[in-house]
């Protein structure tokens, strides 16, 4: 590994279980086909339409982000254990309890299941700010997701904090802070580029020893960087800072070329 070569260091790993909920801090993690092992592994399908249940729909799903889910165990690439998930009122609950979709129904207000598989056809309702610049406006629109997954396009996200801190520089009164935009990989950037990854692009990337990824496009950003969670409040201008500066787009999204464990403290080095 060449220091011309190193692009940056891993600064945190982060897995979601259930789509759309809070999720958990890794120090270190197995990846696999689909990414992060366990992430994305689970979600609420809505019994009247069919549709992945998915935060991107504030209007019907807004308490989302009120919950978190945690595994029981480590998941591997051949087991997926159950999951807990903590209820907004710090309530916890088991996906292996009986009335699991019950409890979680009465909550959200709205008939829903907890499943580890997706449908043949996944799809998921978004719904778009009137914001200038967005492809749709003040409007609720059917997004395909990939077949037999609960992604929204791909199975790795990564975000530098050089991205961050541009984003914060640009709208010095928003609060940018990385959990608003739910990367699986924080990378700390060897350079202050702004938007960094876009330069990363179509090319493969080595963390650490083993895992070898390839940077297949831009993240484009919905509204659910605006939502609030924990102490973070409701601020469109999240997304309008991406939307004037950078086509909407904030990190990349990847595909795994080669399996194996990363770390925190790894390193990534362009290969190609």
């Amino acid at each position: 590994m060449t220091a011309a070569s190193v692009v940056g260091s891993v600064v945190s790993l982060w897995r979601y279980p259930v789509k759309s909920m809070m999720g958990e801090e890794l120090n270190a993690t197995e990846i696999g086909e689909q990414g992060i092992v366990g992430d994305r592994a689970y979600a609420l399908i809505e019994s009247a339409t069919g549709k992945v249940v998915s935060a991107k729909n504030p209007r019907k799903w807004a308490k989302l982000f009120d919950f978190h889910a945690a595994f029981t165990n480590s998941p591997t690439t051949s087991h997926i254990p159950p999951v807990e998930i903590t209820l907004p009122d710090g309530t916890k609950l088991s996906s292996e309890q009986e009335n699991t979709n019950e409890r979680l129904s009465s909550i959200l207000g709205r008939e829903v299941k907890l499943e580890s598989t997706a449908p043949p056809q996944p799809s998921l309702e978004e719904y778009w700010l009137d914001m200038e610049g967005l492809p749709h406006r003040e409007t609720v629109t059917n997004e395909k997701i990939p077949a037999g997954t609960f992604f929204d396009l791909a199975t790795v996200h990564l975000l530098t904090t050089a991205t961050i801190e541009h984003l914060q520089e640009l709208t010095p009164s928003g609060r940018f802070e990385i959990r608003r935009f739910r990367p699986n990989i924080e990378i700390a950037s060897t350079t202050s580029n702004n938007f960094i990854e876009n330069n990363w692009i179509n090319r493969t990337l080595a963390i650490g020893e083993e895992v070898q990824i390839k940077i297949t496009s831009f993240c484009p950003r919905c509204v659910m960087t605006t939502l609030p969670q924990g102490d973070l409040p409701n601020d469109p201008s999240i997304l309008k800072t991406a939307v004037q500066h950078n086509d909407g787009n904030v990190g990349v999204y990847a595909s795994v070329v080669q399996g194996g464990t990363i770390r925190c403290g790894d390193l990534l080095q362009i290969l190609d």
